[in-house]
């Protein structure tokens, strides 16, 4: 007869372990990585390259911070309260106010001239947007770096 020891003792908690440890430092299925100096964002899917943008971040006198976050909120149609209601269509919301979104001022992308967020061409960032709500905020991730 098996006891509650021996099963906690033996090949179940061995399996429960190996899936703890599995799930604990699995690798998110997106990451989004942000090169501020190249202005692009560099879209992984299960650790491979999908996609590789020009993207728009903070002007002179502005900043997009640094780091490593996971999408606080997703947000279909969005507009900035902050910025006289220009529209942030797509935003993937990572700190605060802070977002990946989309921008009808094409021509500005690939150089600095956001107010902080990381801008895309529409059509990028609803490709992004439906990515990040279909496999999951928790295993998305968005990296910005210098």
């Amino acid at each position: 007869m098996l006891t509650i020891k021996k099963l906690i003792s033996g090949p179940l908690l061995l399996a429960f372990l190996v899936l703890v440890a599995t799930s604990a430092s699995a690798a998110p299925r997106v990451t989004a990585k942000i090169d501020l100096s190249e202005q692009r964002l560099y879209l992984y899917v299960d650790g491979r390259l999908r996609n590789k943008w020009p993207v728009s971040t903070a002007r002179k006198g502005y900043r997009t911070p640094t780091g490593s976050w996971r999408p606080t909120r997703l947000e279909r149609d969005w507009h900035s309260r902050k910025y006289n209601w220009a529209p942030m269509p797509y935003s993937v919301f990572f700190l605060g106010g802070y977002a990946i979104h989309g921008t009808n001022d094409l021509k500005r992308l690939g150089r600095p001239a956001s107010h902080g967020c990381i801008r895309l061409h529409p059509k990028n960032a609803a490709q992004l947007f439906n990515l990040v709500r279909k496999v999951g905020r928790a295993d998305t991730r968005i990296v910005i770096t210098r």
